[in-house]
C-alpha cells in the first residue's frame, strides 16, 4: 500500500506556532470535519473567522472572554509532563475512530518547540495515520518499509530517530544503501525520480525491530508559488 501525498482533511489539530499561510494547510483547515485546537492557538483561529470543535491544554494562554464562550468545547488538561500538542493527539487517540490526524500551526516560533512537535510524530505512527503539514511541505512518520507517493523533482529529506536502523531507498537522485543516518543532516536535500519512491527499514542490526524515521516532502511547485500573503 502506498502512502498517498496528501491525505483528507479530516480532523485538523491546530498547534500554537506560526498560523500558516500556504493554501494547502490553509484548505485543511477549511475543509476540516473537527477542528481540535492547541489553546494557545485559538485567538488566531477566531481571527482567521474558524471556530473550534475543541480546546485543549492548560488553558493558560487564552483569555476569560474565550474560556466563557467555548466552555463547552474546553478540554482542560493541567499536566506538566506533557505539551497541548500531545495532550490534543491523546485526546484524537483516545477517540478511536479519530485516526486520521493532519496537524498544522506546528512550526516556527521557538525552534527547540518545532523539533519537538515533528518528533512527535513517532510516538503516534503506531496508533494513527498522522501528517504534519508545514508552509512548504509535509512530514509524516513510518516505522516499516514503505512506498511513498512522489512526483519528479520532489524534494526530499529523511531524518531517522533511531540511528542503529539502516535504511535503502530506490527511486531517490542519492540512492540510499543499508545506510546508517547516524547524524539528522545526512538524509536531507534528496530528489525524487518518479512517481513515487520506497524507504526500506532494514533491522538486521536492531533487535527491538523499532524505527523512527521522518520522512519530508515538498508541496508541488504549482502550490508553492501561490502562497497567500
Amino acid at each position: 500500500m502506498m502512502m498517498p501525498l496528501l491525505r483528507k482533511p479530516k480532523w485538523v489539530v491546530l498547534a500554537n506556532g506560526d498560523f500558516p499561510t500556504h493554501e494547502l494547510p490553509l484548505s485543511f483547515l477549511k475543509k476540516a470535519e473537527k477542528i481540535i485546537c492547541c489553546d494557545g492557538a485559538t485567538q488566531h483561529l477566531l481571527e482567521y473567522g474558524l471556530q473550534p470543535d475543541f480546546i485543549i491544554g492548560d488553558m493558560d494562554s487564552i483569555s476569560d472572554e474565550i474560556k466563557k464562550h467555548f466552555s463547552l468545547q474546553i478540554i482542560e488538561d493541567s499536566s506538566q509532563e506533557t505539551n497541548d500538542l500531545t495532550k490534543a493527539l491523546d485526546f484524537c487517540c483516545k477517540k478511536q475512530v479519530w485516526n486520521e490526524i493532519t496537524i498544522v500551526g506546528a512550526t516556527g516560533k521557538r525552534e527547540d518547540h518545532t523539533l519537538g512537535n515533528i518528533a512527535l510524530l513517532t510516538r503516534f505512527v503506531r496508533n494513527m495515520e498522522i501528517q504534519l503539514l508545514t508552509d512548504h511541505g509535509i512530514f509524516v512518520s513510518i516505522e516499516k518499509t514503505t512506498t511513498l507517493e512522489s512526483y519528479p523533482k520532489q524534494q526530499i529529506s529523511i531524518f531517522n530517530l533511531t540511528p542503529n536502523v539502516s535504511i535503502s531507498s530506490t527511486n531517490l537522485a542519492y540512492p540510499l544503501q543499508n545506510r546508517l543516518l547516524n547524524y539528522w543532516w545526512e538524509g536531507t536535500l534528496n530528489e525524487a525520480t518518479e512517481d513515487q519512491f520506497t524507504i526500506k527499514i532494514n533491522y538486521s542490526c536492531f533487535q527491538e525491530n523499532i524505527a523512527r524515521v521522518i520522512i519530508f516532502r515538498e508541496y508541488p511547485k504549482d502550490k508553492i508559488s501561490s502562497r497567500r500573503r
